[in-house]
């Protein structure tokens, strides 16, 4: 038995529930499939996309410290959200 059926994963969500343009949403970073069909999910499922939204968080962080580097006050409020 895997451990992940030992202990379940809680949701990602933090409440913020508000998606990007491409779908993602602002808060947790999952995809609307993903939001929609997390009790659905297998643990391993939902491990896989606990690993997606870290990756995704890792690429807006850069795009935002590469805002913030360059200097461009636009990029930072709106930069990383085109997965």
């Amino acid at each position: 038995m895997e451990q992940l059926e030992i202990f379940p994963l809680q949701s990602p969500c933090i409440g913020v529930c508000e998606v990007n343009n491409k779908g993602y949403c602002k808060g947790c970073l999952r995809s609307r499939e993903e939001r929609f069909n997390w009790q659905k999910m297998s643990p391993t499922e939902q491990q896989e996309v606990m690993r997606l939204c870290r990756n995704r968080k890792a690429r807006v962080l850069a795009a935002r410290r590469k805002a913030q580097e360059a200097g461009d006050p636009d990029q930072l409020t709106q930069s990383g959200w085109d997965f």
